[in-house]
This record gives C-alpha cells, sequence and structure tokens, in this order.
C-alpha cells in the first residue's frame, strides 16, 4: 500500500477545514496536492478542474435544481400550514401531541419538499412558538424539530439518494425511492416513541381529541399537496417518466399550488428562484469537488488498499458492517451529506458487494447513518436551523437531543442487519430481482 497519497489528501484536507475553508474547496484543493504527489503541476491543475466539470455532466443530476425549486415553492406556498393542521387532526390529544405532530409534518413536509432544512425552518417557526405557548421547553421542541426533518432525506423525492446512484455507477433511483419509504417512516415512528416517553416523564399539557370531521375536513385540505407524492413516485415507479422529468412536474405542480393557494404572488418568483439557485450552486459544486476526490482516490488506488485492509481485519459480514457504520457516524459529524456520500461510496461498496450485499441496501444504510451527522456539531446544517429557527443554543438542545439520537441509531442498526426493511418494497414493484 501506498502511503504517501493518502496521507496527503487527508491531512490537507482536514487542515484546510480546520482553518475555515469551504467544504468544496478543501476537497478541491486536497485532491490537487494529492496529484502533485504522482504528476506535474500543469497535468493536476487540468486533471482535477476536468474532472469537476465531467463529474457534473449527467442528466440524472438535473433533478437536483428542479427538486430544489419545488421545495422552496412548498416553504413558500403554504403547504406547510395545511400538513401541519391534518397530522394535529391525527395524534395532537396523544402526549407530547404537538411534537408528535412535527414528526409527521416533518416526514410529510420532507417527503414532498425533499429538504431536510426547508423542513426544519418551516415546522420549527411554524410549530416552535405554539409548543412553547403550550408549556413544552423551548430546547425539546428545537431537539424533535432537528431530528425528524432528516426524515425527508430517507422518505423520497430525495435529492441525497439521486447523488448516491451517480456515485454508486447507476443504481435505479426508482429502486432506491421505494427503499427508503419503510426505514424513513421507522425512524419518524421511533422519535415519536421518544417524544411520547419525554412528554409522559415531563407532564406536557394534553391536546383536544379531533372529531371524525375535522380529520376529514384537513385530510381534504391538504389532499393537493399529498397528491404530488403520488405524481412523483408513482410516475417514476411506473416508468412513465425520469426521476429528472418528475422533478420538473413536481415545480410545475407546485407552482400551479401555490398560486391556487394564492400564497406565491409574480413578485415573489425572483426571491424565490434566486434562493434555490445558491442553494443548487452549493451543491453542484460540492458534487464537482466531490467527483474530482473520488476520481483522484480510484487513481491512486485508495479504495481498494482501504477495501483489502478492512476485508482483512474480518471476513464477519456483521463485524465489517459495524466497521462501516461506525466509520460513517464518525464522517457525519466533520462532512455534509452531499461530498461523504459521492466520497466514501466508492470506498465502501466495493467491500459491501464482496460481502453479497445488495448496493440498493447498502444506499440506505449510507443515508441513514449521514442523516445523523446533519443533527450534530460542528458542520450539522439541520442542527444549525433548528436552533436559529427555535432561538436557543446548541449546548442547551444536546440534552433532550440525545435520546432521539439513540432512537435514530436504533434504526440505523436495524435497517443495517434486516435488509428486507429495505428492499421489499423494490421487490414488491419488480425493480430487484
Amino acid at each position: 500500500m501506498e502511503y504517501i497519497p493518502i496521507l496527503v489528501l487527508v491531512f490537507s484536507f482536514l487542515f484546510l477545514l480546520s482553518i475555515g475553508t469551504p467544504v468544496a474547496w478543501s476537497i478541491a484543493i486536497s485532491a490537487m496536492l494529492t496529484m502533485l504527489v504522482s504528476i506535474s503541476p500543469i497535468a493536476a491543475f487540468t486533471t482535477v478542474s476536468q474532472r469537476m466539470g465531467t463529474g457534473l455532466d449527467s442528466f440524472a443530476l438535473l433533478a437536483i435544481p428542479f427538486f430544489v425549486l419545488s421545495g422552496q415553492l412548498m416553504n413558500k406556498g403554504g403547504i406547510a400550514h395545511r400538513l401541519i393542521a391534518f397530522a394535529k387532526t391525527l395524534v395532537g390529544a396523544l402526549p407530547g401531541g404537538l411534537a408528535l405532530i412535527n414528526v409527521i409534518g416533518a416526514m410529510l413536509m420532507g417527503a414532498i419538499a425533499g429538504s431536510a432544512m426547508a423542513s426544519a425552518s418551516a415546522m420549527g417557526s411554524i410549530l416552535g412558538p405554539e409548543m412553547e405557548k403550550e408549556g413544552y421547553s423551548k430546547e425539546f421542541g428545537a431537539a424533535v424539530n432537528i431530528t425528524s426533518a432528516t426524515t425527508g432525506l430517507i422518505i423520497p423525492p430525495s435529492n441525497v439518494l439521486i447523488v448516491y446512484s451517480l456515485a454508486s455507477g447507476g443504481v435505479s433511483i426508482a429502486a432506491l425511492f421505494l427503499a427508503g419509504y419503510i426505514p424513513g417512516i421507522l425512524t419518524g415512528l421511533f422519535l415519536m416513541l421518544v417524544a411520547m416517553f419525554w412528554a409522559k416523564k415531563k407532564k406536557y399539557k394534553l391536546g383536544e381529541r379531533s372529531s371524525i370531521k375535522e380529520v376529514f375536513k384537513t385530510f381534504i385540505a391538504a389532499v393537493p399537496s399529498l397528491f404530488l407524492l403520488v405524481v412523483v413516485i408513482g410516475g417514476i415507479v411506473t416508468g412513465i417518466f425520469t426521476a429528472t422529468e418528475a422533478s420538473a412536474i413536481a415545480v410545475l405542480y407546485t407552482l400551479v399550488l401555490g398560486f391556487a393557494y394564492k400564497e406565491i404572488s409574480w413578485k415573489s418568483l425572483p426571491e424565490i428562484l434566486l434562493d434555490s439557485s445558491a442553494t443548487t450552486a452549493i451543491v453542484m459544486l460540492l458534487i464537482g469537488a466531490s467527483m474530482s476526490m473520488s476520481w483522484v482516490m480510484s487513481y491512486e488506488n485508495i479504495p481498494q488498499d482501504i477495501s483489502t485492509a478492512l476485508l482483512g481485519i474480518s471476513d464477519n459480514k456483521i463485524i465489517i458492517l459495524l466497521i462501516i457504520n461506525l466509520l460513517l457516524l464518525f464522517v457525519g459529524i466533520f462532512m455534509d451529506m452531499t461530498p461523504a456520500v459521492l466520497i466514501f461510496t466508492p470506498i465502501f461498496l466495493p467491500v459491501v458487494e464482496k460481502l453479497g450485499m445488495d448496493p440498493i441496501h447498502f444506499g440506505i444504510i449510507m443515508v441513514l447513518n449521514l442523516c445523523i451527522g446533519l443533527c450534530t456539531p460542528p458542520v450539522g446544517s439541520v442542527l444549525f436551523v433548528g436552533v436559529g429557527v427555535a432561538n436557543t443554543t446548541i449546548g442547551k438542545v444536546i440534552k433532550p437531543l440525545m435520546p432521539l439520537f439513540l432512537a435514530m441509531i436504533l434504526v440505523l442498526f436495524l435497517v443495517t442487519y434486516l435488509p428486507e426493511l429495505s428492499l421489499w418494497l423494490p421487490r414488491v414493484f419488480g425493480l430487484i430481482e
């Protein structure tokens, strides 16, 4: 094994991050420095820049800006209010009712918008003040909001699953989308159980039970929003259109819905488009830089070396998966989800495939694992959004966050060692054998 390229890559990347260099630039610069070990400076610069460009040359990636835009339109288009009202009639009278509403609302919002930060922002700003008014602590409300927001990255449509499809060499996006449903819903249910237990312990106030008429009324109001799931996922699974075409349809549908609800006007569109463009630019720069690093690692045989080292530790599938999960949990603390998926998929996927694991199953494990990192400092983007919206501090949120973390980790290990939780739905729809 050649250690110099690995040492240059790891230490240059960590050094750049430690001095505050943006993640995308840290990735690109460390990739270039690693190339300088093997080839001339001009060739290194040319290779890295070329790989950044070709890494973005993918039709599947076109779905990301469209799903980002549809998420922005949903966030501004009054959809969150209707989903919360529907969730309130379902679970509002249970212990920790408002916390449960947050979880269900986040699952529905995330499933429709596909953005954890949009979900955390919408749910936190709407439900946060109401939870405080009912006697819930600000920190508990923030903790529930932060963890539940990540369910939208597992429940489709999910931009991260599209990125994984690219990094894995073309795993079916439709199969990945279906594989995410049960793990995503299971995560939400475990978070709800923890929230109920915490609410009972703290003796938070119970809400009023809703009548069948109220449930039906709020459901009818939420149907147009929920129908987007049927259109997008149904169209992809049945083969009517691709994930990229589905993302464009989602934009058109949410735009019409926003105007119909009178929550979006022609005057607000420029701001929505600018916000979407800024988010897309950040994501695409991360993808381009990460693809260049993935190529550099492949050129230096780093994935093969790590694969050999891991399989040299043990040939026991349970042990190897435990090690990979622990490594990904550690990576998720320091790295954002998109670059982590692009960089570590080529490293770990060959290892698990040698152990007989389906790449779809591994994709769900990886995304579920890295979702936990979004809730942890120092780079947990959803953590910062949730804390900011709740107007509290990370230090105060950590205590109520810990049991919710443990619930997410428990689901992660269930999904890891029970493959059917991920593979059953794709198998039912005939997308895998």
